[in-house]
Order: C-alpha cells, then sequence, then structure tokens
C-alpha cells in the first residue's frame, strides 16, 4: 500500500492511493483458503478444492468485495495517520480500470478527497447582547380575535333579491381562456362571499346586484403573479350559474358562541381565547428572539469553512429557487438581478448556515445537548399525524431512512442549543404592537431599526419561499 499526499490547501487534503495487484491477490488467496474447508464442491471431497481452483470459480467476485474492503481501510489509515478531522465522508475516485484490478491485471489506484473541519474558537456566549420583542394580548386583542370566530361560525339565510356585499353565494362556474377551457378553472355548488377576496381580483364584484337563476358572464384577467405560468397575466372568461342567494345572520358573540366551539359560556371562551393569544405572542417573540441570537452568533465567528460543505448547501438553496421560478414561470431578469448576482447571494446565505451549523454544533457537543429518542418520536409523531391513515408507513419511512431522521432531529437541536444560549446572554425585551410581532424577523428588525432602534440592520435575503 502506498498513500502520498497530493493536495493541501487550508481546510481540503487529496491523497493517491495505490494497491498492488500483487497484495489484492495475496488477500485473495488468504480469503480462499479461509473458506476452503467449508466449500463444498462437485468432483472434489468436501473441503478438499484446491485453492487455485476456488480462485477460478469465486476469484472475480470476491475481489470485488475485495477492492471496497481495501478502498475503506486504505482512506481511514490516511485519514488516521495525518490526524485529520473530516468534515463529512471522503470522496474516492477511482484511476485504474477496475475491471482490470478485478482481472488481477493492474494496480488499484484511486484518490482521496478530504474535507476538514475548521478550528476555531468560540465566543463567550455569555457576553452576547440580543433583543427579544415582546408583546401582550390585550382586551382589544381578545374581543377581534372572538369576531373572528363570530365570523367564521356565522350563519347565512336565503335572501329573495339580488345579492349585496358581504352575502354569500351558490354558483357553478367553468372558465375558459379564448373559447377553451383550462385545467382547475371549473366548479360546482361552490359557496362564495363575496367581498372576501377568495377568488380572481374582479371576480366576485361582477356577482353583486344578481339574483339566484341568472346566469352571468364574468370577464376577469388573471394578475401577472399568479401561481400558474400558463394563466397568469391572462384574461378568461367564465360562465357563472348563480343557484342560490344568502344573507349573513346577525353576529352574535354570546353565549351561544361559545357552545359552538365546546365551552358553556361567553366568559370561558374567552379565557381559552386569551390563552391562546399568549401562546401565539409566545411563539412569535421565541421566533425573533431566535434570528437575533443567530445573527449574534454569526456576527461573532469568522472562520474558514469546508468548501464541500458550503457547495452542497449552496447547490440545494440553487435548486429551490431554480424550481420555484420555473413553477412561476418567472426568469432571473424577473427578480430585479444576474444569475450571478443572484448566485452571489444565495451562496452567502449557504455560507452563514454551514457556519452557524459548525458553531452550534460545537456548542451542543461542548455543553452535553443532544436530543433524547423521546423527543424524536414525538416530531416523527407530530409528522405522522399530518398523513391520516398512513402513520405507520411514516414511522417506517424515518425508521428506515437515517438522512430523512436527521431532518427531524436537526431542527430539535438547533433550537435547544440557541433555548441555552439565551439563557446565558444578555437578553433585553423590546415591547412591541401586534402587527410588528407577528412581521417577518428581517421586516421587523428594518422597521425598527428605521424608527431609531440601537442594533444595526442585518437583512438576510431568503432563497424566496421555501428555503428559510
Amino acid at each position: 500500500m502506498n498513500i502520498t499526499e497530493t493536495v493541501n490547501e487550508n481546510l481540503h487534503r487529496e491523497f493517491k492511493i495505490v494497491i498492488g495487484a500483487g497484495d489484492l491477490d495475496q488477500r485473495l488467496t488468504g480469503k480462499l483458503t479461509e473458506m476452503a474447508p467449508r466449500v463444498h464442491l462437485k468432483g472434489f471431497r468436501p473441503g478438499k478444492a484446491p485453492v487455485s481452483f476456488l480462485k477460478k470459480t469465486y476469484g472475480k467476485s470476491m475481489m470485488g468485495e475485495i477492492v471496497e474492503e481495501v478502498v475503506s481501510e486504505s482512506s481511514q489509515k490516511a485519514i488516521k495517520d495525518n490526524e485529520l478531522k473530516p468534515a463529512l465522508p471522503p470522496k474516492v475516485d477511482l484511476v485504474s480500470e477496475i475491471q482490470k484490478v478485478v482481472d488481477g491485471e493492474a494496480d488499484l489506484e484511486f484518490t482521496v478527497k478530504v474535507d476538514l473541519m475548521p478550528d476555531f474558537e468560540l465566543t463567550d456566549v455569555a457576553k452576547l447582547k440580543v433583543e427579544r420583542l415582546v408583546g401582550e394580548a390585550g382586551d382589544a386583542d381578545v374581543d377581534e380575535a372572538l369576531k373572528r370566530l363570530a365570523e367564521q361560525a356565522r350563519t347565512y339565510s336565503t335572501r329573495d333579491g339580488a345579492a349585496e356585499k358581504d352575502d354569500a353565494v351558490v354558483i357553478d362556474f367553468v372558465g375558459s381562456i379564448d373559447g377553451e377551457e383550462f385545467e382547475g378553472g371549473k366548479a360546482e355548488d361552490f359557496n362564495l362571499t363575496l367581498g372576501s377576496g377568495q377568488l380572481i381580483p374582479g371576480f366576485e364584484d361582477q356577482l353583486i346586484g344578481k339574483s339566484a337563476g341568472e346566469d352571468v358572464t364574468v370577464q376577469v384577467k388573471f394578475p401577472e403573479d399568479y401561481g400558474s405560468a400558463k394563466l397568469a397575466g391572462k384574461d378568461a372568461s367564465f360562465a357563472v350559474k348563480v343557484k342560490e342567494v344568502k344573507k349573513p345572520d346577525e353576529l352574535a358573540i354570546d353565549d351561544e358562541l361559545a357552545k359552538r366551539f365546546g365551552v358553556d359560556t361567553l366568559g370561558a371562551l374567552k379565557e381559552r381565547v386569551r390563552d391562546q393569544l399568549k401562546q401565539d405572542y409566545s411563539r412569535a417573540s421565541r421566533m425573533h428572539l431566535k434570528r437575533r441570537v443567530l445573527d449574534a452568533l454569526d456576527g461573532a465567528h469568522s472562520f474558514d469553512l469546508p468548501p464541500t460543505m458550503v457547495e452542497g448547501e449552496f447547490d440545494a438553496i440553487w435548486n429551490q429557487v431554480q424550481q420555484e421560478l420555473k413553477q412561476e414561470g418567472k426568469t432571473f431578469e424577473d427578480e430585479g438581478k444576474s444569475e450571478d448576482e443572484l448566485k452571489q447571494e444565495y451562496r452567502a446565505i449557504a455560507e452563514r448556515r454551514v457556519r452557524l451549523g459548525l458553531v452550534l454544533a460545537r456548542i451542543g457537543e461542548q455543553n452535553g445537548l443532544t436530543v433524547a429518542p423521546d423527543e424524536l418520536q414525538r416530531a416523527i409523531a407530530a409528522r405522522a399525524r399530518q398523513f391520516p391513515g398512513q402513520e405507520q408507513q411514516v414511522f417506517n419511512f424515518y425508521a428506515n431512512n437515517a438522512q430523512a431522521m436527521n431532518e427531524i432531529r436537526a431542527p430539535i437541536f438547533e433550537d435547544k442549543v440557541v433555548d441555552f444560549i439565551a439563557e446565558l446572554a444578555e437578553v433585553n425585551d423590546r415591547t412591541v404592537d401586534r402587527e410588528t410581532l407577528f412581521m417577518d424577523p428581517d421586516e421587523a428588525r428594518e422597521k425598527l431599526d428605521g424608527a431609531g432602534g440601537a442594533e444595526p440592520a442585518k437583512k438576510e435575503k431568503k432563497p424566496r419561499k421555501s428555503a428559510e
């Protein structure tokens, strides 16, 4: 075995490894000698088949296994002898023609590429200063929530005459573009509240003043940013049959409303609503705190990153960006920047994610933070509940898929580390209104900084919808 280091660049190493054909043949002979006493072959007494005959019979198939073994062993030896700490499993590229190696006609030669874990010093998290946005649900918020519940539970009665704004209508409709029906443009017995904005802008307005039994042709234009590229910006015609017009009954916030939501009195419903609002406010506050903690950690650490990790993270983000642009029928120019400019922005996000991942992992490791099996099971059970009737398949999927299991474990671990940091760091509460509290963290920070906030804005451009 001959191991030669060919590349030594910061966090990247490469090795050339050569295993002689003679060494491989020795391994093969040794394995065949071990198995010979257990082999029963026609024409030979049990266990007496010569190794030379076994080599002709089993040699090629066994040599494939031997190649796998020596590649793994020698790769690990190169890492161990050089006292390396890989960031990811090493990447192996064969140089030799594998068939010639298996046939015993060539040495086994391959390269091993290894990205290394960076050596960095953690900041003292107790010295971090972060801001937590907080808010309190007052009586007005409770009243507003009760009104929303009443509207959800609102009943309707048949109206004799033309439909008015806020009425509900039951309709059948068929949509077409240039005289041809399009997919998803047809429905029967569709309940629509006029003024709800449920359908394309302009659709509901054209039904105001119509009565049950009327046929109406509704002319609309799909928005330019509509989710379907085939429909975006297109003029469409809908043949609508108004089957029923219903007026809203008086909105009542009383004990009867409470009973519809499973409690006996309006007072009990108010308390339930108040408790739910407190939970919502707490979750929103925690979301902002987590983002501020991550921003503070990112700002406190600067070190070289394993290139393969960054590239893998960037590829995942960029693939999502491309898929979403394709689904929306858009181009890079529609985003207002060139492809190269967008790649540069998303690469910076990939680097941030890798850096924070390494920092959080180190903090968790040094402080004994782990994800317990019961925590994983609860998370998987929550995921399984999203697929009624398929719960067992979901459990089996995670039980047999290490990568999927890690995708469940990672956010739990991240939250644990963030909570640990928040307990040690200097956290200053800042009371904000409900609108700000429920904003995206970037938008809230930009708004507050513009109003004289003490901390500098640090806005992260997100990879569109699906990459947080």
